[in-house]
């Protein structure tokens, strides 16, 4: 059984940085694919960033140039390294894993994944 956890976030003021890291129970992510999202209140969970089993990354344009992912093959936790917060990088942030082998667009698609974690909370403050 595939079991996500994700932790990391907390409450930083704009231009800070955070670490996300998820583990993934039951879940070769050196094999598979693995992605994070977000959700903001009362908005929908998008994609932020995802990462195939040859390690290649996808990242929403939101995202390009402030965050970076990462995964640690021999730990099977995936990382998300955030860099100059912004307000509207407020959400909760979920890890999400498929078992396909190759990454592509669809990684950042919400609909694409059947495994989720239960999400970990960012706040930015201006």
């Amino acid at each position: 059984q595939v079991h996500l956890v994700e932790s990391g976030g907390g409450s930083v003021q704009a231009g800070g940085s955070l670490r996300l890291s998820c583990t993934a129970a039951g879940f070769p992510a050196s094999r598979n694919c693995i992605a994070w999202f977000r959700q903001a209140p009362a908005k929908e969970r998008e994609g932020v960033a995802g990462i195939d089993s040859y390690d290649d990354p996808i990242y929403a344009a939101s995202a390009k140039g402030r965050f970076t992912v990462s995964k640690d093959n021999n730990k099977s936790p995936l990382y998300l390294d955030m860099k100059n917060l912004k307000p509207e990088d407020v959400g909760m942030y979920y890890c999400a894993a498929d078992l396909r082998r190759f990454g592509g667009d669809w990684q950042l698609l919400r609909g694409e994944y059947n495994y989720w974690g239960q999400g970990t909370q960012v706040t930015v403050s201006s």
